[in-house]
């Protein structure tokens, strides 16, 4: 512990448009989470997990598939160190979707309410369609190693 800077919490709010893996719609569920029945937007509002489709007589379905890019988020991390002095819902930097990346729209990177958080809409691959929205947000543990000063 004595060697943590903190912690990078990684906010899974909603899935939009999942796939449809059942007749008309899915069940989906995460990991540790209730199973969401018959809704292809399902609204968690909790951490992150893996998204499955629950099947009552077969094998449970992976759903989501997507991943991001953590860099943008830590470079601001390190770029802006006197937060206090910015006002909170200034946008410190702006990611733009890409065929290099899984952005489905532009993603800032903010202070809201003295703390840098990036929100990300994320498109999901290897399945017809869908996206996932996070929020990633910078824990900083009292007494841990300064993240800012790396």
């Amino acid at each position: 512990m004595d060697n943590l800077m903190g912690l990078l919490r990684v906010h899974v709010k909603r899935g939009v448009n999942l796939a449809v893996r059942d007749v008309r719609s899915s069940d989906p569920y995460r990991l540790k989470s209730r199973v969401v029945k018959k809704d292809v937007n399902p609204e968690w509002n909790d951490d992150l997990s893996t998204v499955y489709d629950h099947d009552a007589f077969t094998k449970d379905e992976k759903m989501v598939d997507t991943e991001f890019e953590v860099r943008p988020y830590i470079e601001a991390l390190k770029t802006h160190t006197n937060l206090e002095e910015i006002p909170s819902g200034t946008v410190l930097s702006r990611l733009q979707p890409s065929t290099s990346n899984c952005l489905a729209e532009e993603s800032p990177v903010y202070l809201n309410e003295g703390k840098i958080v990036q929100d990300l809409v994320l498109r999901l691959r290897n399945v017809e369609c869908g996206e996932v929205e996070i929020q990633l947000e910078w824990i900083h543990f009292p007494g841990s190693k300064a993240f800012l000063s790396q």
